[in-house]
């Protein structure tokens, strides 16, 4: 089986050898059937939640390679599984999509490689040092698993049209497929970076891609520049920002957490594109300048919440549902996008139409209640993909008005 995967590995990655798209299938096909029991049992296994807490203690007090290495060659692959196996309740229809059947190509020969290290001990620092090169290749190969998902959505959507019941379903798989990729790279990240070269060093204090001391405003001004540079090129212009700290645990002090800055610059910039298209868009037409994006940071007892506040003139309270939903798009290429997952937290979005929109972040105060949430392939998952859409049980509006005298009581 490792030739098949290595043969895998040449024609993702070089280009040595032409091989036809139905050699690769096949290999695939012949890769599926024989690690379909592998994937069955650890399926059977839960995905063992993390909290910021217990990640930056290990980090820091007793970080320790093979204790991660023991626990990553289990974990991984059964995050994997769980994943690998909602993955096949999709419609037959989307299956079929070429982006898709790549992005299930890409994990399965992730999952078979991670297999590789089952029997491997920890006292062998060759495979100590095998294991995180082979972490690193299984980061590249991941990188554009969002990207090619969303491509293979549009090509069932433009062959097939629009269903509402499929659209749920696929809603529900992308939701929790997005939120488990997002824990897997956290994975990846904190053992490549506390045990590799990968260390960041104008961040010699994180402790791996966690920061002890997050400065929250710090943060959103970088996620705002990035935008802002992004809008102008599109363009030409953008709004500015104001920011205010509320810290309600230490008045008047710059509000700190322990946090991933990355995670929350990348769901601050997505938010920020969003505000500065709305608003540019709205105000392209006027004499008047263009009105700030206000940003307020609150820490409390429970709670980080942050809001982004946007003049751009809001959506119609039908259409919110939409904004969260993968098979509608009203961006133009390039997208000033639509933001995924909030690992460790949530995401509110409150508009009022004619006036703006208010994007609500809300994340743990404490490292310690901050748990990621994982998806577990079970009976309750699959369920949801079983059950049939039903008759709406609330009355629609008809296009013409019924004529109520044949249904009066006779005297």
């Amino acid at each position: 089986m490792l030739f098949y995967v290595l043969v895998l590995s040449d024609v993702t990655f070089t280009s040595k050898w032409e091989i036809n798209a139905s050699f690769i299938m096949r290999i695939f096909t012949f890769l599926s059937k024989n690690t379909t029991p592998k994937i069955e049992y650890y399926s059977k296994f839960s995905p063992s939640p993390l909290s910021i807490k217990q990640f930056l203690d290990f980090g820091r007090d007793n970080a320790c390679e093979k204790t991660s290495y023991m626990f990553l060659r289990k974990e991984l692959p059964v995050r994997l599984a769980n994943t690998m196996r909602e993955v096949n309740l999709l419609p037959d229809n989307l299956l079929s999509q070429p982006s898709v059947k790549l992005v299930q190509k890409w994990y399965m020969q992730s999952f078979v490689e991670l297999l590789g290290y089952e029997n491997k001990s920890p006292e062998d620092p060759r495979a100590l040092n095998e294991f995180l090169d082979l972490l690193i290749d299984i980061r590249n190969r991941h990188n554009d698993v969002v990207p090619t998902m969303a491509q293979g959505v549009i090509e069932y959507k433009e062959k097939f049209g629009f269903d509402p019941f499929i659209s749920s379903n696929i809603q529900y798989f992308l939701d929790r497929f997005y939120t488990n990729r997002i824990s897997f790279r956290m994975l990846i990240n904190q053992h490549t970076l506390l045990f590799g070269n990968d260390t960041n060093p104008a961040h010699p204090k994180h402790i791996g891609s966690i920061d002890p001391h997050c400065s929250v405003a710090e943060v959103v001004t970088d996620a705002y520049e990035t935008a802002k540079m992004l809008c102008e090129q599109y363009y030409m212009v953008a709004p500015k920002l104001e920011i205010t700290e509320f810290n309600a645990k230490a008045p008047g002090k710059p509000i700190q957490v322990v946090y991933v800055p990355s995670h929350l610059l990348h769901m601050l910039f997505e938010l920020f594109k969003n505000s500065m298209r709305a608003s540019v868009e709205l105000y392209e037409n006027r004499l008047e300048e263009l009105p700030p994006i206000t940003t307020l940071v609150s820490l409390g007892k429970e709670d980080l919440s942050i809001k982004i506040s946007d003049s751009g003139g809001g959506v119609p309270f039908r259409k919110i549902d939409r904004l969260f939903n993968y098979m509608y798009s009203t961006a133009p290429t390039p997208s000033l996008g639509a933001t995924q997952a909030v690992p460790l937290g949530d995401l509110k979005l409150y508009s009022m139409e004619g006036v703006g929109t208010d994007a609500v972040i809300y994340l743990k105060a404490l490292s310690s209640e901050s748990f990621e949430r994982l998806p577990v392939f079970n009976k309750s998952a699959w369920r949801h993909y079983q059950t049939s859409a039903e008759a709406d049980d609330w009355s629609n509006p008809s296009s013409e008005p019924r004529d109520a005298s044949k249904y009066k009581a006779n005297p």
